[in-house]
């Protein structure tokens, strides 16, 4: 699998009454098609898998999967608080058609590093899958550092590594060490043009779900070759980036897509929804962005 382009780590769509919302979803989905995505990423933090039984993580798996088209990437999230767990998604996400998963640590247990390779190594021992390795330690507490990219490095199924550190020197130290080992993909969204300095070949975007097309066109400009145009992109979404790292993420994305035209409703809780204040503070973020009238 070749990591291009942006694709959106999609929300999990939910009607009033708290359900997965299938009709939202589809609208959702049609229109970042229409924007110019690659592909598609279910289950990861943005689609608040947390918050998700193990049976409506299978379904959203698979509606996923049925709307995708044949040459657009499929990657599942199938993370959880345990390794046995991981490896009963990822086996659910395989058999739904699944070939690539996309994980970070485990949450809560915060892993010492030789537990946090023995984890990755009995995932791939036991699903044929390719595993896109996933950076992210705001949320679960600990790095998946260069010691487990070292690890993996002669085994060809451990593709990639999505960088959400929120640290650009993560981006050159592991151009600088591998080279092009192993493909990067941009999760620390204010930071995208940088990341794509240093070899980042896609964008696992959470933001893409509200505002496909301008991350598309970052991407677009970047990969032409149009570094200053590309700068001048970068920073009119800078303020919305901004904002969605400054905190209420899923949130913020939940209510972009609202702004956008394809409302997905709120989060679950313990996610709460955003204020009358909050809405209006992200509503002026993202209004260049979205052309808000």
């Amino acid at each position: 699998m070749i990591l291009k382009g942006v694709l959106p780590a999609l929300v999990t769509p939910f009607d009033e009454n708290g359900r997965i919302d299938f009709s939202a979803f589809e609208k959702l989905l049609t229109k970042l098609r229409d924007d110019g995505v690659k592909g598609w990423v279910p289950n990861g933090s943005t689609g608040e898998y947390n918050a998700l039984t193990a049976d409506e993580r299978a379904s959203v798996l698979k509606f996923v999967a049925e709307f995708a088209g044949g040459d657009e990437l499929l990657i599942a999230g199938t993370n959880a608080g345990s390794t046995w767990e991981v490896i009963e998604h990822t086996k659910r996400a395989r058999d739904l058609g699944y070939d690539t998963v996309l994980l970070s640590a485990p949450f809560y247990a915060t892993p010492a590093t030789d537990e946090i390779i023995a984890h990755y190594q009995s995932v791939l021992d036991a699903v044929d899958v390719k595993v896109v390795l996933y950076n992210y330690p705001p949320k679960v507490g600990v790095e998946v550092g260069l010691d487990v990219l070292d690890a993996f490095v002669d085994n060809p199924r451990v593709i990639g590594i999505k960088e959400s550190s929120g640290s650009l020197l993560r981006a050159i130290d592991i151009r600088v060490r591998y080279g092009d080992r192993y493909q990067v993909t941009n999760g620390s969204d204010d930071q995208t043009l940088d990341f794509y300095l240093w070899g980042a070949t896609s964008w696992i975007c959470g933001p893409a779900n509200f505002m496909a097309k301008a991350a598309v066109d970052l991407v677009n400009t970047i990969e032409a070759g149009d570094w200053l145009g590309a700068r001048g992109k970068a920073q009119t979404i800078y303020r919305a980036m901004s904002s969605l790292e400054s905190g209420k993420f899923v949130q913020k994305v939940k209510y972009g897509c609202e702004l956008a035209g394809t409302p997905v409703g709120v989060g679950r809780q313990p996610l709460l929804p955003l204020s009358d204040a909050e809405k209006a503070e992200f509503r002026a973020a993202v209004e260049p962005v979205l052309n808000l009238k």
